[in-house]
């Protein structure tokens, strides 16, 4: 199996100076509340030059799909490999410890296998931005070394110098400001400047051994802030923020609406000035990703460093009246994948085909010709990067629970939806066999997700495909 996965290895690099001894080096790049909005994945406004040149140089993922939309639910999961529903994260103040106290995750398994395993920042998951400069809620046993920034964006927080929408809440409301700043202040500016500093102290000719390290990055998170050099990047008279349809959500089953309080009624200058905040972020953080792919090429280490790009999920910013993360449509379950690989044959490509988040564990370990273990429930992608255009799964599965406000006034009940989305559509059920409600939606005549098919008779044959194999995969977590 080992001996296989290196020859694989090679041959996707393709005339790399690459030895047969020689073992890639792992960044993953791990991405707080970060939706498509990006340049490589079609955006018109948002200017992210380095994640597009991450783009060119690997393989971007069109249709990959969080487990969970939610933080912690979903790093547990493509961190152990497991599907939530096994990891018994189903919120964010869930431990997988606790149910699966001896699984071995992604970093913890390279660290077995001889890598030098260091974190800069989020991964694991952490409250923001209470957590911050703390350990948080982390895996300590993954890890050789951990750092914990912090930076400016904690001192304003401290200061109450914020806008919220809830008074003196900054993480799980809508939040923001621009700050006259640098972005060296900024925790994730510090965070990036101590990962250089592991890259270059850990760097394989110096320690005679390869590195897995993880750089999670806390921006877009709320509260959006961001130096004021970025907020002029967007000036909000160019920003026509996506306002709720008229009837769009009368098909809408009550437990899929995860609304937030006051965020149904904010004006469009309002709407405009969060959303200017939230591109300042990522830009802030585009910047960021840019100073790392710089340092590999000046260390020399971009010639056998595998570099992965991920969301932990998606997030909304008005689609259907929602905003920010929890449910089931597309803006909130699907995230930005990019795997980049030295000199890969595949360079500047696109994989149209769905694939799930818990696909990365197999993946990296195959590319670094290690065994991948038994547990893993996810999906080598090592045969798309080879080939874009291979599909490795016919759908992508996604869990959450139910915390729309309406629906839990009026069913005084939790309710688990599970949705699988394909290439075509996506079918959601709400409750045990879609009790309290059921969706389905077909992305190539509504992108938009405004007409729920579900009770269509055109549709019940795809209706009925899609709802026996949800109860298949749902059997195969068990």
């Amino acid at each position: 199996m080992r001996s296989y996965a290196l020859i694989l290895l090679f041959s996707l690099l393709a005339q790399t100076s690459l030895f047969a001894a020689e073992k890639p080096n792992v960044l993953f790049i791990a991405v707080d509340d970060l939706n498509c909005d990006l340049s490589c994945y079609g955006h018109g406004l948002v200017k992210s030059p380095n994640i597009d040149r991450l783009a060119k140089r690997g393989v971007r993922f069109e249709k990959a799909y969080c487990q969970y939309p939610v933080c912690n639910p979903s790093r547990s999961s493509f961190l152990t490999g497991l599907y939530p529903d096994q990891t018994g994260v189903l919120s964010n103040g869930d431990d997988f410890r606790n149910t699966v106290p001896d699984v071995v995750t992604l970093p913890q398994h390279f660290k077995k296998n001889g890598y030098y395993v260091a974190r800069v920042g989020k991964i694991f998951h952490y409250g923001v931005p209470t957590q911050i400069g703390t350990p948080g809620d982390d895996d300590p046993v993954s890890w050789q070394h951990v750092v914990n920034p912090v930076g400016i964006d904690k001192t304003v927080e401290k200061e109450g110098k914020i806008h919220s929408l809830k008074p003196g809440s900054y993480g799980g409301t809508l939040s923001w400001l621009r700050v006259e700043s640098e972005d060296a202040e900024h925790t994730d500016g510090i965070g990036t400047a101590a990962m250089i500093d592991l890259l270059t102290e850990h760097h394989p000719q110096k320690t005679g051994k390869p590195f897995f390290l993880a750089m999670g990055f806390y921006r877009p998170h709320t509260p959006y802030v961001a130096p004021a050099h970025y907020f002029d990047l967007y000036p909000q008279a160019s920003i026509d923020p996506v306002m709720e349809k008229a009837g769009d959500r009368d098909d809408i089953p009550l437990a899929a609406l995860h609304d937030r309080p006051k965020q149904r009624e904010l004006t469009v200058p309002e709407r405009k000035e969060i959303i200017q905040a939230y591109y300042a972020s990522i830009t802030l953080m585009d910047t960021l990703v840019g100073q790392l792919l710089d340092s590999l090429t000046k260390l020399k280490l971009d010639q056998n460093t595998i570099i992965v790009f991920v969301s932990d999920h998606g997030y909304h910013l008005g689609a259907h009246g929602l905003w920010q993360k929890g449910d089931l449509f597309e803006g909130s379950c699907r995230v930005p994948m990019i795997i980049s690989i030295p000199k890969m044959k595949t360079a500047g490509t696109t994989a149209p085909h769905v694939v799930e988040m818990i696909d990365l564990y197999p993946t990296l370990t195959e590319l670094a010709g290690l065994s991948t273990p038994e547990h893993v429930m996810g999906k080598s992608l090592v045969p798309v990067l080879r080939d874009p255009e291979q599909s490795v799964r016919d759908t992508a599965f996604t869990v959450t629970v139910s915390r729309g406000p309406e629906f839990r006034k009026k069913y005084k009940v939790k309710a688990k939806g599970y949705s699988l989305r394909t290439d075509r559509y996506r079918y959601t059920e709400w409750g045990e066999a879609g009790k309290y409600g059921r969706e389905l939606y077909d992305y190539t005549q509504d992108p938009d997700e405004f007409t729920n098919l579900v009770d269509s008779k055109d549709h019940q044959a795809i209706v009925n495909r899609l709802a026996t194999e949800l109860r298949t995969r749902q059997s195969d977590q068990k």
